[in-house]
């Protein structure tokens, strides 16, 4: 990220985080945290929560976040930051910040998703079988999707609503309040669980930061609740290696349904 001389920060869009030719919705919630965590200062080092809408795909290349402080309290700075390119708004968000701990909940009714270990689940391939499409992604990305919950992938959608995984960075490097938000945001989509095909834009996605991960790869459960209207939403639940709830998220996006239905 390098500072302009109008204030804005320009980035450069990273295509190695792509579904296809589209740049993952997470990673650019990520860089518009990371530019806002820069403008919020040291009093609120870490990203609690950050609300996107999804105006138009921005492509890989030049960029720029135009941040904007909208209050700076003694616990929380709230911003709104903008990804442009091009002279367009392609992605808007809210982005609170704050101070974080790696403490345990002081309660939680929210265990950890069922999944086997990481070595007895399917590991997602750049070059998924059937999907038609390369998915950049999954060369920095490791993602390794529940066994049970793979039927999509051979024609046979279990159509419970529900795809667990386990992730981690395929460099090494451990989860921090920023990364997680591509955890927040996951694939597969939960409509190929559900036999929907095609593409599933996120029109809105409200993500929150529980506390700082414990390093290791984290858990993750994507699930539905309801389907209709061309809108699906999707809830994101994600826990690291210490069994701890890290990350929450809702989207809703949109959905093309078979007729008739």
């Amino acid at each position: 990220m390098t500072t302009r001389g109008d204030g804005a920060v320009g980035v450069t869009l990273d295509a190695q985080w792509s579904i296809g030719t589209r740049l993952h919705g997470g990673y650019l919630l990520a860089v518009l945290a990371r530019a806002a965590r820069e403008s919020a200062g040291a009093g609120h080092p870490h990203v609690t929560a950050v609300t996107g809408s999804f105006i138009g795909p921005p492509d890989p290349g030049e960029a720029m976040v135009r941040v904007e402080t909208l209050r700076i309290g003694k616990s929380v700075a709230q911003t709104r930051a903008s990804l442009i390119q091009q002279g367009r708004t392609c992605v808007e968000a809210h982005v609170t910040l704050g101070l974080l701990s790696d403490s345990d909940p002081w309660w939680s009714a929210h265990e950890p998703v069922d999944i086997p270990p990481e070595h007895e689940c399917f590991r997602v391939p750049v070059e998924p079988p059937g999907l038609g499409v390369q998915v950049p992604l999954m060369g920095v990305l490791e993602e390794h999707i529940h066994p049970g919950h793979m039927g999509f992938a051979f024609g046979e959608p279990a159509q419970n609503g529900v795809i667990a995984t386990w992730q981690r960075l395929a460099d090494g490097s451990d989860w921090d309040p920023v990364s997680l938000l591509v955890t927040l945001d996951p694939g597969p989509p939960i409509a190929s669980e559900l036999g929907l095909m095609g593409w599933f834009p996120t029109i809105s996605l409200s993500a929150y930061i529980r506390r700082l991960p414990a390093p290791g790869p984290v858990r993750v459960r994507l699930s539905a609740t309801d389907v209709g209207g061309d809108r699906m939403d999707q809830s994101v639940s994600v826990w690291d290696s210490k069994d701890r709830l890290v990350g929450q998220a809702s989207h809703l996006t949109g959905v093309r349904l078979p007729a008739g239905r």
